[in-house]
């Protein structure tokens, strides 16, 4: 017998301000947290590629 795989891929759509909205309302306090937080996670995950192009030069060969 053959059993063969099929992947199917299904979008995810949503609006962004919503979202945002959202999670800045549910999830924080206030505004200026949300921000703070926002800028934090960004620069932790810069940070990280960062590391990983140190450790692994081959990482940014086809990402610039």
């Amino acid at each position: 017998m053959n059993e063969t795989n099929k992947t199917e891929t299904l979008g995810f759509q949503t609006e962004v301000k919503q979202l945002l909205n959202l999670v800045t309302h549910s999830l924080y306090s206030n505004k200026e947290v949300f921000l703070r937080e926002l800028i934090s996670n960004a620069s932790d995950a810069a940070d990280k590629l960062r590391f990983e192009a140190l450790a692994k030069p081959e990482f940014y060969e086809n990402n610039p």
